[in-house]
């Protein structure tokens, strides 16, 4: 175990004896604050071992973007972009903001976040629960100008809870319009399992009409789709298939599941989406047959139980592009975006 980690780790019953979304609002808000200013991005990544420039550079060109390197951090980590100048000074090669709406909305009651700690897992029912898609637009043009070469900007986009069906695709193309400016990638999420209705837009021709709105209204930003790792092997291939054969770039896999294996944890019956480490083998068995339904046509993002170094190389050789981290990062601490860079 690394200096860091070991440090974080003493340090992380306490921060586990407090409720889990104050404890995420305090450290997303003191990351904010420390990067505020160059000397404290710089002693954010002294601190938590992010690689210096060169060894952190590892560039690589997808969807027209050059990213700085290959692991970046999962939409709903930082749903509103309050941080983001932080995750580039600890390392990333780039960061998924959102899920944004175009509209603001508290999302689900609370509490609607559980650490399941024998599992290295979370549950959340948070429900898109952010600020609105203006406001975010916002907030990234204030950052940008802070941001280092080869760090890209994701945006996840979803919909408002009570939009009506009949106008889900104007609520997607409003986000997507209000973000285009400022956003590298949309990430298209029809795949969270708390707002109810929104898994049935992974239906191959809804999903493909839907893009075709988000795409008329962002034109010029790569598009990729988020989907749920719930979906029957038919589907799955179908979805991919179609992906590839169409406009967008690339597809993110997967999001958090309904789903329950064999789990040790007390909240393990909680209601929401599960996330962390119960999911990897699911990811890599997701990722490796995207690839060989997709070949080279789509970028796939891996994002789903990556809590090691080892993990990352795993994804990697199966045939991700890209890697995300989310609840590892709560299990690890920031010293883990240093050891999966350099790997």
């Amino acid at each position: 175990m690394g200096r860091r980690a070991a440090a974080y780790r003493a340090v992380r019953p306490i921060l586990f004896g407090l409720d889990p979304e104050r404890v995420h609002h305090l450290a997303l808000s003191s990351l904010r604050v420390s990067a505020a200013l160059a000397p404290g991005r710089a002693a954010l990544a002294f601190l938590f071992g992010a690689p210096p420039r060169a060894a952190a550079s590892d560039p690589v060109d997808l969807m027209g973007l050059r990213f700085r390197n290959r692991i970046g951090l999962g939409a709903g980590f930082d749903k509103d972009g309050v941080a983001v100048d932080g995750w580039a000074a600890l390392g990333l090669g780039f960061v998924e903001v959102g899920t944004v709406t175009p509209r603001p909305q508290p999302g689900n009651p609370r509490p609607r976040l559980y650490r399941l700690r024998e599992d290295g897992a979370l549950v959340n029912r948070m429900g898109f629960n952010n600020a609105g898609a203006d406001a975010l637009a916002a907030r990234l043009a204030a950052v940008r100008p802070r941001l280092p070469d080869g760090f890209v900007v994701g945006v996840n986009i979803g919909r408002n809870r009570d939009t009506p069906d009949a106008d889900v695709d104007a609520d997607y193309a409003a986000a997507a319009a209000a973000v285009a400016g400022v956003a590298d990638y949309l990430a298209v999420n029809v795949s969270s399992p708390n707002t109810p209705g929104l898994r049935d837009l992974q239906d191959p021709d809804r999903l493909v009409r839907l893009l075709d709105a988000v795409q008329q209204a962002a034109p010029g930003t790569p598009v990729v789709v988020k989907l749920a790792p719930d979906l029957e092997r038919g589907a799955f291939d179908t979805i991919a298939t179609r992906l590839a054969d169409g406009s967008a770039s690339g597809m993110i896999l997967s999001n958090t599941t309904t789903a329950r294996p064999p789990l040790v944890s007390r909240h393990r019956d909680e209601a929401g989406g599960l996330s962390g480490a119960p999911l990897l083998d699911g990811t890599l068995e997701s990722v490796e047959r995207a690839r060989e339904l997709v070949g080279s046509r789509l970028v796939i993002i891996a994002s789903g139980g990556a809590g090691s170094a080892a993990d990352v190389v795993a994804l990697r050789q199966r045939g991700a592009d890209l890697v995300q981290l989310w609840t590892s990062l709560i299990y690890a601490g920031p010293g883990l975006i240093g050891e999966t860079v350099r790997a």
